[in-house]
């Protein structure tokens, strides 16, 4: 076994990217401002929290062991919860007293497949399910956080889930996918969807037209749209000694979009300029003239951020003064019968990342998205200093920059109540505050995120920089 690195020793496991070892339960926490007497629930964090350190000098922050965090608001009083998931690698490692799985490149090593299970958290059918997009989702009691089991539907799904689900409005069904789907570097893709008790009720295939790193798609109330972006995967390279994973922009962009209603195999493919896209804002249909169209919003970026090319060279950061995110753009696919490119808008040049909206509107025709940016200096440890509102109809931006070096995670908006207008609500997210070494819970006015908070709760330790998660309307 190779001598284990320090955690201070790489720029992802500096600052607020350093692993937390505590699980703890805390109730009636110190609020400052007043939480809104309306706001009834509780926030779900998921991101990746080292168990050990790195085997070598070497390491990534995809993959590291996925730790969950629950922040429970009832009447105006927040109470904090924090848990590992406890994969099968994670009881293994805890067992041995020692990393047993990469963090570099992880493979199956010691009897082990690799399993973080550290990418989103979402509640279904009264279960939290803790999702990573090369494994099936781990099961956790959605109160204590007690990790249950491994989600397989009962023996009926193979393969790797998406860390991407969504849930559709109108059903609340939970629609995924599954990339490599017939195995490592492979070009099939599977579909699901789960009803609301999380029972899998649709799996179909369909081959890509190349293995690529699908990390997030998009749904309207008529369609399913799948980026294939040419972040190629080959094990031949790998066991040439190259990386698994590298940027090929030769061979383009490829945008699939079928019906929902109909079989994936009967997808649609539209060619355009390389990219690369870590996050979909939103996606809806539209009917121009007796046509239809699909509008597809995201971040884009011009190469895949932390990963190299196929030459193992070129490797383009996550943050720098350089890349500061990617930037919003919209697609526009006409469905014209022959039709097999689209065009591209800018809606904004205020970089950023993470993306959402209000969730009553996902796969619907929006205005309203948030987002979180960097407008501040960079240093090694820094991540995320603005919140962003936009409306992508006008144009017109608003965001909250605190004065203080403050970082924030991705935001996640809640309504006022299930009737009221689209963005009339609350964003809710964490901040790591640099000169407290803290952590806070932060409530925003969605409609004037500009003002800042209006109410914060300092959180019994650090959260770290994490990647996704969810608000469940109870508690």
């Amino acid at each position: 076994m190779n001598s284990a690195l320090p955690y201070a020793d790489h720029p992802m496991l500096q600052e607020n990217y350093r692993p937390v070892d505590q699980e703890l339960y805390n109730q009636d926490l110190e609020v400052i401002g007043e939480i809104p007497a309306g706001l009834q629930g509780t926030l779900y964090r998921n991101g990746p929290n080292p168990q050990f350190p790195p085997l070598g000098a070497e390491h990534h922050w995809f993959f590291s062991e996925g730790m969950i965090h629950a922040v429970q608001v009832k009447d105006g009083k927040v109470s904090y919860r924090n848990r590992w998931v406890r994969t099968e690698q994670f009881n293994a490692q805890e067992k041995a007293g020692e990393r047993l799985i990469s963090t570099a490149s992880p493979a199956p090593a010691n009897g082990l497949n690799p399993h973080f299970a550290n990418t989103n958290a979402i509640v279904l059918g009264g279960k939290l399910f803790a999702f990573e997009e090369f494994n099936l989702p781990m099961l956790l009691d959605r109160g204590t956080l007690q990790t249950e089991k491994l989600w397989d539907a009962d023996g009926k799904y193979q393969g790797p889930f998406t860390a991407h689900p969504k849930i559709d409005p109108h059903t609340g069904h939970l629609l995924g996918f599954g990339y490599q789907a017939s195995g490592f570097g492979t070009p099939t893709i599977q579909y699901n969807e789960l009803d609301t008790n999380g029972v899998l009720i649709r799996n179909e295939r369909f081959e890509a037209p190349f293995p690529s790193v699908v990390h997030d798609f998009a749904i309207t109330a008529k369609h399913l749209i799948f980026p294939i972006y040419p972040a190629t995967i080959s094990i031949e390279r790998a066991m040439a000694g190259g990386s698994a994973l590298a940027w090929e922009p030769e061979k383009g962009t490829f945008i699939g979009i079928v019906e929902r209603n109909e079989s994936v195999n009967k997808i649609r493919w539209f060619k355009g300029d390389p990219c690369y896209s870590y996050h979909v804002q939103n996606a809806f249909t539209v009917e121009e003239n007796g046509q239809e169209k699909v509008i597809l919003d995201l971040f884009k970026f011009h190469a895949i951020p932390l990963f190299p090319d196929w030459k193992g060279e070129n490797f383009v950061p996550w943050l720098s003064d350089d890349v500061r995110g990617g930037q919003l753009v919209r697609f526009e696919f006409d469905l014209s019968e022959g039709n097999e490119s689209y065009t591209e808008e800018v809606l904004s040049d205020f970089l950023g990342e993470f993306p959402v909206v209000d969730g009553r509107y996902i796969g619907e025709h929006y205005r309203h998205g948030y987002y979180v940016s960097q407008q501040g200096a960079f240093y090694p440890g820094s991540f995320f200093d603005t919140l962003v509102h936009i409306n992508v109809e006008t144009g017109e931006k608003k965001f909250f920059t605190p004065e203080s070096r403050s970082y924030f995670h991705e935001p996640l908006f809640v309504p006022r109540s299930p009737e009221s207008a689209e963005g009339d609500g609350w964003l809710v997210t964490v901040m790591y505050v640099k000169s407290e070494a803290a952590s806070y819970f932060a409530v925003f006015d969605a409609e004037d995120v500009a003002k800042g908070p209006i109410a914060k709760v300092k959180l019994p330790q650090r959260v770290p920089y994490g990647f996704h998660g969810s608000w469940h309307p109870e508690v």
